[in-house]
């Protein structure tokens, strides 16, 4: 990798009225000198005119920048060219660095990927790097910014040094045993890793991260035309679901994401729930209602309140309430809303975020499925490390622990992983 140097247009697709073309790799100064007839001050924006390598003829004046590696983005030699975002600029320019020997277009995410493996992040700051390009929610944006941040890769830095002296600390138990107090280092040490668990112990509890990106799952449930269409679309603000006064109109699940407040939010519109079908597509459609309220991280019930399936976050919804003989006593158990009026409406959405607000991650930095298993699996090792008596038994813990967080910054283990991660990045990041 060290022996390509690539390039690509790094800003968004042209038109536009700037546009950024990175080259990283050793022939990244060559390749400027080619362009602008010399290598510019380190650090410092240049104004120059671009000329084709081969013929001498301008493409485009533009602002220039010089970054010598090893303190860059990606940890190698840098040029950048803020050239005019005009679509026959960016193809001029474009042309003119694939003409010069050594140098090569970039892959999806290979800017990235050479920061990582040139040490400049490492793979929970990637990780992080990746959900902020794909973030749709200020809540996913913060947590993907505490992860690109390095919020997380300190403390497992942390986590790393503490278990390494422990392990230092029982390695000199195995060669000094008979010149050591092995109850007071055995106190002390079962301290540290009693901290260790603890620290981790409340990250793990955190919800998980693919709440952020998935959103909250709100299934809206209950008999058919019972207006949980109609329900849907009044939220939205949109013919979101098909609404129609024939019971039985929707059939199939119908999922609609939003952003609501920041928080996303996953709204499932289903077939009303009935005890026979009138057919067996109306039969398909009740079952994957109930699978789906059985799902559901919030459930809203715009039936009966005595038939409201048992679940931890169920929200009760009095629906229709405009229509005449439907009226009911404003209750806190009980919802009345009208999506003809808007009655309520607000009310149930601020409670649906409550609820959420309890489920999604707060300051606490939230971690995606693979950061999960790997803690969790340095967890488990240091509670087997605090139960075991042999100090061998205990070391070889603490080499599972360490692996464990190995995987979690992207040392070892995971390469398959890695591919599939950096294809999900733009070809100029």
């Amino acid at each position: 990798m060290a022996d390509n140097t690539i390039f690509a247009l790094s800003s968004g697709a042209p038109p536009a009225a700037i546009g950024i073309i990175r080259v990283s790799g050793p022939a990244a100064g060559p390749a400027l000198r080619a362009l602008l007839g010399r290598l510019p001050e380190p650090r410092r924006a240049t104004f120059g005119w671009l000329r084709a390598p081969e013929t001498g003829d301008v493409l485009d004046q533009a602002l220039v920048l010089w970054l010598p590696g090893p303190g860059t983005s990606t940890g190698e030699d840098i040029a950048e060219l803020h050239i005019h975002g005009g679509r026959a600029v960016a193809a001029a320019v474009l042309g003119g660095l694939e003409a010069i020997p050594g140098l090569r277009l970039a892959e999806p995410g290979e800017f990235t990927r050479r920061a990582f493996a040139n040490g400049v992040i490492d793979l929970a700051q990637a990780e992080g790097l990746a959900d902020l390009i794909a973030a749709e929610t200020d809540s996913a944006r913060r947590n993907a910014q505490q992860l690109a941040g390095g919020v997380l890769s300190r403390r497992v830095r942390d986590w790393q040094e503490r278990i390494l002296r422990v392990s230092a600390e029982v390695e000199t138990m195995l060669d000094f045993a008979d010149e050591q107090d092995a109850d007071a280092l055995g106190a002390e040490i079962g301290g540290t890793l009693g901290m260790l668990r603890g620290e981790m112990a409340r990250l793990l509890d955190q919800p998980p991260a693919e709440r952020l990106k998935d959103g909250i799952r709100v299934v809206l449930a209950g008999p058919p035309n019972a207006g949980k269409s109609t329900l849907l679309n009044a939220i939205a603000g949109r013919e979101a679901a098909i609404a129609a006064p024939t019971p039985g109109t929707t059939r199939d699940l119908i999922e609609v994401p939003l952003a609501i407040g920041g928080m996303p939010f996953l709204f499932v519109d289903t077939a009303g729930l009935r005890e026979e079908a009138t057919d067996a597509v109306e039969g398909i459609g009740i079952a994957r209602a109930r699978a789906a309220a059985d799902a559901a991280d919030i459930l809203v019930w715009l039936g009966a309140p005595s038939d409201a399936p048992a679940h931890p976050a169920c929200v009760l919804v009095h629906p229709r309430s405009d229509v005449a003989g439907r009226s009911v006593a404003p209750s806190e158990d009980v919802l009345a809303v009208s999506s003809v009026t808007g009655l309520g409406i607000d009310a149930l959405v601020g409670r649906l975020r409550t609820i959420a607000a309890s489920l999604l991650p707060g300051n606490e930095v939230a971690l995606v499925r693979r950061q999960r298993e790997a803690l969790a699996d340095c967890h488990a090792a240091l509670v087997e490390a605090g139960i075991q008596c042999d100090p061998l038994l205990v070391a070889e813990e603490l080499r599972h622990a360490r692996s464990a967080l190995d995987r979690l910054t992207g040392r070892a283990g995971v390469e398959q992983m890695l591919d599939a991660l950096f294809s999900r990045f733009c070809i100029g990041k």
